[in-house]
């Protein structure tokens, strides 16, 4: 008898499940032990209570920033940014129940060790399940319809960025003449496509053929494959679900147009912005020291003006002028003549080069948040002049014109900096994977890893 598919996946879940519970309660008993250990005065009734408070507060929060779930474009930062939002949402929320209780008294020095050691366990355990490379659980068996180009373009992607994933074979279309894929790793055609899915054990369908007409995709099979549980991929939908991005090599725009995804409108958009105006006012708060030590420096170095004013497209075409402070000469253009800013650029002055490898001259946007021409999150607003030349040489490239441009982006964490047009149409994959799938969780996931990109100075030039 054949085994549902996914049915290890929902075992797995549930130990994880599991897990995440009962690691509250023995870092708390740890806690316990440690006061005890130092003379310190200890309530263990309270916080065993305040141990299984947070435990029930962690779990919906885990599972609301799917954290259960098999997600194949994550990586390493990804998955420890969601650990990490997870506790310290948890924490205040699970402090706000537990002082409702009259047994709220506890040390605050137990508690403090107890939350220390949470969240040093929880991210190593959340990191080590996301990452775990146990073959026969988290791999997911996957079968390519296809031998052409395209499916070679898989193989490749695959083997680069999602070692979770263990490609069974290739199938070949009777309408694929030419093979890109090495003779051992194609499967044969004596039997049906479900008979051959069934008898590997496949969870995953992705359909990669170059060529779609005269019975390139067989619809009746791939449909019975689909009712007996295995899941259908197209090769844009597979590309959006594995890298977090949506490739221009296998969009069409039927895709887009029939595909979910692309809300720009309703409360999202108004959660959104009171989002936006919330954090860009706490982050000049917290910044503006930093922001006034700089302002000093640039007029100490190079003189007046200290922001910067340049010409960007917003949302719809939109133009407007973004703030940065200066880091270039007065003179940097002086032909009139965009360029892209290069490695090692020397217009760049020496205060110029310390704020824009710690991104600190990206700061004045926070004013063009408030304002409302951008957001926190979002594509980043490129210069007319590029815009005309690149929504001219990459096709779609428009579509990332119906969001607000953002201080940072999905594409910038993922993507080093853009000096080409080839880094642009590579950014614009990552661009059009947030304007489809952009949500609060996507922002704070993208702010989060944006931190680690400023200490890191990653990218930056």
């Amino acid at each position: 008898m054949n085994r549902a598919p996914g049915f290890s996946i929902y075992w797995r879940r549930m130990i994880e499940v599991l897990t995440d519970f009962s690691f509250i309660i023995v870092v708390v008993v740890t806690a316990v032990g440690w006061a005890r250990t130092n003379g310190l005065p200890v309530n263990t009734e309270a916080l065993l209570v305040y141990g299984l408070i947070l435990s029930l507060s962690m779990l919906p929060i885990n599972a609301w920033l799917r954290l259960y779930q098999r997600v194949h474009y994550r990586v390493f930062y990804d998955n420890r940014c969601r650990a990490v939002l997870s506790l310290h949402l948890a924490i205040p929320v699970a402090a706000c129940i537990f002082a409702l209780f009259p047994m709220a008294h506890v040390d605050r020095g137990v508690l403090a060790v107890a939350a220390m050691i949470g969240l040093f366990g929880i991210l190593t355990n959340r990191v080590r399940i996301a990452h775990a490379r146990s073959r026969a659980v988290s791999r997911d068996r996957v079968l390519v319809y296809g031998v052409g180009e395209r499916a070679a373009m898989v193989k490749e992607a695959l083997d680069r960025a999602d070692d979770l994933v263990e490609i069974i074979g290739f199938f070949p279309s009777p309408a694929e003449r030419v093979v890109h894929i090495p003779e051992d790793r194609v499967l044969r055609r004596d039997e049906t496509l479900i008979d051959t899915a069934r008898r590997l054990n496949v969870n995953e369908i992705v359909v990669a053929v170059t060529e779609r007409r005269g019975g390139g995709i067989p619809l009746r099979e791939l449909l019975d494959c689909k009712l007996r549980g295995i899941r259908i991929f197209d090769l844009a939908s597979y590309y959006e679900q594995i890298l977090g991005q949506i490739r221009l090599d296998a969009l069409y725009a039927g895709w887009l147009v029939f595909g979910d995804g692309f809300v720009q409108a309703g409360m999202r958009t108004v959660v959104k912005q009171v989002f936006d105006i919330i954090c860009a006012l706490l982050l000049l708060i917290l910044a503006a020291p930093v922001m006034l030590l700089t302002a000093v420096a640039i007029l100490v170095e190079s003189g007046f003006p200290i922001l910067y004013r340049q010409e960007r497209v917003g949302l719809h075409g939109r133009l407007f002028e973004v703030l940065k402070f200066r880091s270039m000469g007065t003179d940097a253009e002086k032909d009139g003549a965009p360029r892209w800013a290069n490695a090692n650029d020397d217009r760049v002055t020496g205060v110029g080069r310390i704020i824009r490898k710690t991104r600190i001259d990206e700061l004045p946007q926070l004013f063009n948040v408030l304002v409302g021409d951008m957001s926190l999150v979002g594509p980043r607003p490129e210069r007319p002049f590029f815009v005309d030349q690149l929504t001219k040489q990459i096709p779609f490239y428009a579509v990332r014109h119906s969001v607000k441009p953002g201080v940072t982006g999905w594409a910038q964490v993922r993507y080093h900096y853009g000096a080409s047009v080839a880094d642009s149409a590579q950014k614009l994959q990552y661009d059009l994977y947030y304007v489809k799938n952009h949500t609060l969780m996507l922002d704070l996931v993208v702010l989060f890893e944006t931190v680690g990109v400023v200490l890191m100075a990653r990218g930056a030039r």
